[in-house]
């Protein structure tokens, strides 16, 4: 196809006029002087026009529309000053240029486009042929330009004022002391009697003194939020009648989703969304909780060829995009993937990331598939592959507006080689799959292999876990400036299933995705117990919550940086569906009617983390391997044994039927490191996977005198109890060397008396 020349209607006089250049930079529409400076990044448009647009109810599109076209261009950016334009103005962009899908450009006038930097969004995508810029041909997409105008079918822009930096202080926590809750603003509070109704599911309501007192209570420090960018449903969800929930995709990188906002719900302008969200932030920091958000970097809501043009896709499609001729180059799986080899792409990652860190006052961010931000450019074999130097790891890594600020990748995507766990650079910390696998592997899909007679995982994956995972984040062939602290341990997130209906469901149950159950993932290494779902069954439901708590106090114990999956302290369920993407309703939404094992489930969560937070063992800066091995009294800083009181042997280490390991975590190792006035204090950590109690010998002399019982998963409450317990359970000191039952698929935590906490280090 050829250019298309596109004449501009007479507009209605308004006051508004161009009347300069402006400034490239900063990009985006701000105010000022007496009017807005522009500044578009369409580095292949030849004309870019602001749109002002006033509500009109004799117009069909409800928009009454003023077009002027930016009259300068520097390096790619087209920018101008508009005067007469305020605060509260609604806008969108029109671009102009070359039709050419065979070479990625898709440039057409007859489509609004949402301005990239846009602070605040206004309404909601409509999927409708009008969003299209292609027209449709026997059911596909064709490189035929649409001529339907789309203004009025999208979401627009709002100008606002800059809202000044926040001034209250940051909780800054170390990671060290970090412990992270993975949340969403909407299904934590929807169902939260607490919270004022018209504040339930909004920023205002996750800020909510309720809220903050039951995080505060459970021991969390930070609060990592699911997608918070505005954000637009799928076709194939909108055609369902359903939400992207989670919010993967993403509409723009600056502006709050609207939906959450308690002040827009109330009819307030827009830009009340900025305030409320700073608000809430500023909450949860005088809590001295930190607020850390998950975005989606990666891909856009514009979707492959047959999506919206919504903005990206036309003012530059061959710029944002990694295109491959007229189609895409996807490593998301979400039909396009942002092109992070370009400096464009990086600039737009990195401002969006500056203001929320300055201007919105967050502390970190999670990314999505953040291998797919640092590939490097394509060339003809393919996709560029990942780069541990990309220019935007380094980047982050050298710009001081992120010192300090805690940054966490999901170490994979689905390009060729994405899967990067352990391979990330420093500041970055990974979510840490071998952990979750590891850990699920011994307590769930090993207890089935034993039930079946059939060899499990034994213990040495689980004790890499426990111990920090050196496989993947230490060793020689790793840089040193990574820790144990690199590693984010997780049982369960928000794409999966519940930690409830992981000891609840061997399969997964999402018909009401409306996909046929194939969506999901089917590798869940999880156990039913011998009933799938719910159950009457006392022994099947008492056997689940046992284990519930076994895998609550693994994490607690292990080290590394605990992530919990909200609810997941009260028992919560999705019926086993584990991709709940697409469901915003009950499914979903924290249920707080609370069973009384609901109530202990969160006290004894609240009990392991304040276990963790006062003792700096379970909370190792190094890996083991960093101190001396052994200690002039034969002990180390941290021990293996096995049942018999034996330290673990290589053929122990190695054997598949093996469910008993005895784990000594010497708190001489972490004494002269930090935390003044903390006394060291030793554990023995029990973990039994077997069916059966049994009785295990504890480690004897020099490496205890004597064992102080402080928690079993066996309790339904975590205190011990006056009288006889379950097996094995015991109120009262036990000596070194001496036998202990323990129960059947439990987890032990004994504190150790040590013969000399002085004791002398080689």
């Amino acid at each position: 196809m050829g250019r298309l020349q596109h004449v501009v209607d007479d507009a209605p006089s308004a006051p508004a006029r161009v009347t300069g250049p402006g400034r490239p930079h900063p990009l985006g529409v701000r105010p000022a002087g007496d009017g807005v400076d522009v500044a578009v990044v369409a580095e292949h448009a030849e004309r870019l026009e602001l749109c002002l647009l006033d509500r009109d109810p004799s117009e069909p599109s409800g928009w009454r529309e003023q077009r002027l076209v930016l009259p300068a261009r520097t390096d790619g950016v087209h920018h101008g000053h508009v005067a007469g334009v305020r605060a509260g103005q609604r806008y969108v962009l029109r671009a102009h240029g070359p039709w050419e899908p065979a070479r990625g450009h898709r440039y057409n006038p007859h489509k609004v486009l949402l301005d990239p930097y846009a602070r605040v969004v206004e309404g909601t995508v409509q999927h409708t042929p009008a969003l299209l810029d292609h027209v449709v041909v026997d059911g596909a997409p064709s490189e035929l330009m649409s001529t339907v105008d789309s203004l009025g079918h999208g979401p627009v822009g709002v100008v606002v004022d800059e809202p000044p930096h926040p001034v209250h202080d940051r909780p800054g926590h170390p990671w060290a002391r970090t412990v992270v809750l993975e949340s969403h603003v909407r299904g934590l509070t929807r169902r939260l009697p607490a919270v004022p109704p018209e504040l339930r599911g909004t920023y205002e309501g996750l800020a909510h003194p309720a809220v903050v007192d039951h995080l505060v209570r459970l021991g969390v420090t930070a609060v990592e939020l699911l997608p918070v960018h505005a954000s637009a449903p799928e076709l194939h969800l909108h055609q369902r009648g359903l939400v992207n929930y989670w919010g993967y995709n993403t509409l723009s990188f600056f502006a709050p989703e609207p939906r959450y906002s308690a002040a827009v719900g109330r009819g307030e302008d827009a830009a009340a969304v900025l305030a409320e969200f700073r608000a809430m932030v500023a909450s949860l920091h005088a809590a001295g909780l930190e607020v850390l958000l998950d975005v989606v970097h990666n891909h856009t809501c514009e979707g492959g060829l047959g999506g919206p043009t919504l903005s990206w896709r036309g003012l530059d499609n061959a710029l944002y995009y990694r295109t491959d001729g007229g189609g895409y180059r996807d490593v998301t799986g979400t039909g396009n993937s942002l092109d992070s080899s370009q400096p464009e792409v990086v600039r737009q990652t990195l401002d969006s990331m500056r203001y929320w860190v300055q201007t919105m006052g967050v502390d970190g961010f999670r990314f999505d598939l953040a291998p797919a931000l640092a590939r490097v450019r394509d060339d003809e074999r393919g996709t560029g592959g990942f780069d541990p130097d990309h220019p935007f790891l380094v980047a982050v890594r050298a710009d001081p507006a992120f010192a300090g600020i805690k940054m966490v990748a999901e170490p994979w995507d689905i390009g060729p080689y994405g899967w990067r766990t352990g391979q990330m650079p420093v500041p970055f910390a990974d979510w840490n799959d071998r952990y979750r696998d590891g850990v699920r592997s011994f307590w769930l899909d090993g207890s089935r292999a034993e039930l079946e007679s059939r060899p499990g995982p034994g213990v040495r994956d689980l004790a890499t876990r426990l111990a920090g995972s050196d496989d993947m984040f230490g060793g020689p062939r790793r840089t040193g400036a990574r820790t144990p602290l690199s590693g984010v341990n997780f049982l369960a997130a928000h794409d999966g299933f519940t930690l409830a209906d992981l000891v609840s469901y061997d399969t997964k149950h999402n018909a009401a995705n409306g996909e046929d159950n194939r969506d999901g993932h089917d590798h869940n290494l999880s156990w039913n117990h011998g009933h799938e779902g719910p159950t009457e069954d006392v022994e099947v439901t008492e056997s689940r919550r046992r284990t519930l708590r076994a895998l609550l106090g693994t994490l607690a114990v292990s080290t590394g940086v605990p992530m919990l999956l909200a609810g997941d302290e009260l028992g919560r369920t999705q019926g086993g569906n584990n991709n709940g993407y697409c469901l915003d309703d009950e499914t979903t939404w924290h249920d707080w009617s609370l069973a009384p094992w609901q109530r202990d489930l969160r006290d004894t969560t609240a009990f392991l983390l304040a276990l963790r937070a006062q003792h700096p063992v379970f909370r190792q800066e190094r890996f083991f391997g960093a101190r001396p091995v052994q200690r002039l009294d034969g002990t180390r800083d941290v021990g293996w044994f096995d049942g018999d009181g034996d330290e673990l042997s290589e053929a122990g280490w190695s054997d598949p039927w093996r469910r008993t390991l005895l784990m000594f975590l010497n708190g001489d190792a972490v004494a002269a490191e930090g935390e003044p006035g903390v006394r060291p204090t030793s554990f023995l950590v029990v973990v039994h996977g077997g069916a059966h109690g049994r009785e295990v010998q504890l480690p004897e002399p020099p490496w205890a005198e004597s064992y102080r019982p402080v928690w079993s998963s066996e309790q339904p409450r975590p205190e011990w109890p006056a009288g006889p317990g379950g097996v094995g359970i015991v109120p009262s000191d036990v000596l070194g060397g001496a036998r202990l039952g323990v129960p059947a698929r439990s987890l032990t935590l004994l504190e150790a008396v040590r013969p000399d906490a002085r004791a002398a280090r080689r």
